[in-house]
């Protein structure tokens, strides 16, 4: 468990002190990489490889054509957040109290973080993480501490009870995760509950890979299981959607109203072309799609289990390899590149660099080129 410095790198004059903390993605770097190598096999960005639904894209066409290009309400379209609270009763059966349609689960995250989150306060975050956990705590004026994933990324209460201390207030989950593809089980999240329950603490699940599980499991909350979380999710990666920037957020009615005062003075509301969309999203059935990616789980995992050390995933659409031969991963990274094979170091996302993030979000033929690549640098 690792608290991080607040004075994470030398600020231009003039810059505020508060972007100390935050640091240029890694990620982001390897997508700009992409435009500059011919043909890449690009296995490093998390967005999915499929169209946006037609009935989607008629919907946001609609919309536009009937003048729907103005304002909506701050906490998003009431059908649209009616529809929310139906899904996630549905998919998790969490009764929530209130919801508030977000610009991305990026958006909620930094909501919920500066509506929940003082200076000095702790946000502890799942070590591997999605980078923008600790970039936004940090942000907020919170100090980033990571509790221990490895080596097999199952989530353990006895992990999160031992990095709980006085200034802890945020308790960050994320299943199924970004980037180790793992999906906590309902034992796992009634331990989590069990140790957090009573506390003057919050949870905030970032549950935005809902939409992809495998082998038939349902997807699994731990809102179920404790009152005070802030659930996020979204369209972005189920539908195909991640430049239309929508999400939600569910919660506690007190933490959910807070967060969408914030909002009038941020983003004041989400894309309103997007959430007419959205309700046209939600009566699509992408499990033809899921089905897919499932599919291009068992090929990636198949062509590379006698190759590389890495648990299975059970969701989303990533999986965290171990470097081979003891090498980095920001080392594997850059001997990847030289065969126009794009990776995320598992620096960019953990504290630790001995892992590589891949995305099997890709064609077919994508995935094939990038599993042979990897096989001839495993030798």
């Amino acid at each position: 468990m690792d608290s991080h410095p607040r004075d994470g790198r030398k600020l231009p004059r003039g810059i505020a002190p508060r972007m100390a903390g935050v640091k240029a993605s890694g990620i982001r770097r390897m997508f700009e990489l992409a435009q500059t190598v011919e043909n890449p096999i690009n296995l490093s960005i998390g967005q999915p490889d499929f169209e946006v639904p037609e009935p989607v894209q008629f919907a946001a066409i609609a919309a536009i054509r009937s003048g729907q290009s103005r304002y909506t309400v701050t906490q998003g379209l009431p059908e649209l957040n009616a529809r929310i609270l139906d899904r996630v009763r549905k998919l998790t059966r969490y009764e929530a109290e209130s919801s508030l349609v977000t610009a991305g689960v990026s958006g909620g995250i930094l909501l919920a973080f500066l509506v929940l989150v003082e200076p000095g306060d702790e946000v502890l975050i799942p070590d591997p993480y999605f980078l923008m956990y600790k970039n936004l705590a940090a942000l907020c004026g919170g100090v980033p501490k990571t509790y221990d994933l490895y080596p097999d990324f199952r989530f353990r209460a006895e992990r999160i009870a031992g990095a709980i201390g006085p200034k802890t207030k945020v308790v960050v989950l994320n299943s199924p995760s970004n980037p180790t593809g793992v999906t906590a089980t309902e034992e796992e999240l009634r331990a989590i509950a069990d140790v957090l329950r009573g506390k003057d603490v919050f949870v905030v699940s970032d549950e935005i890979y809902d939409g992809f599980i495998y082998g038939g499991a349902p997807h699994r909350s731990i809102a179920t299981h404790l009152d005070r979380v802030i659930l996020l999710s979204g369209f972005s990666k189920t539908y195909a959607m991640p430049g239309w920037r929508l999400g939600y957020a569910v919660g506690p009615r007190d933490v959910l109203d807070e967060m969408r005062t914030l909002q009038q003075f941020t983003f004041v509301c989400a894309p309103t072309v997007a959430q007419h969309a959205a309700l046209a999203a939600l009566d699509v059935d992408m499990g033809e799609h899921v089905r897919a990616y499932e599919r291009k789980r068992d090929a990636l995992v198949s062509g590379l289990e006698d190759r590389y050390r890495f648990t299975v995933p059970s969701g989303s659409f990533y999986a965290f390899l171990e470097a081979p031969d003891g090498t980095t991963g920001s080392g594997f990274a850059e001997r990847a590149l030289e065969h126009r094979l794009l990776v995320v170091p598992g620096g960019a996302c953990s504290e630790r660099d001995t892992h590589f993030r891949v995305s099997f979000a890709v064609p077919d033929e994508t995935l094939a080129r990038g599993i042979d690549v990897l096989k001839s640098l495993a030798h």
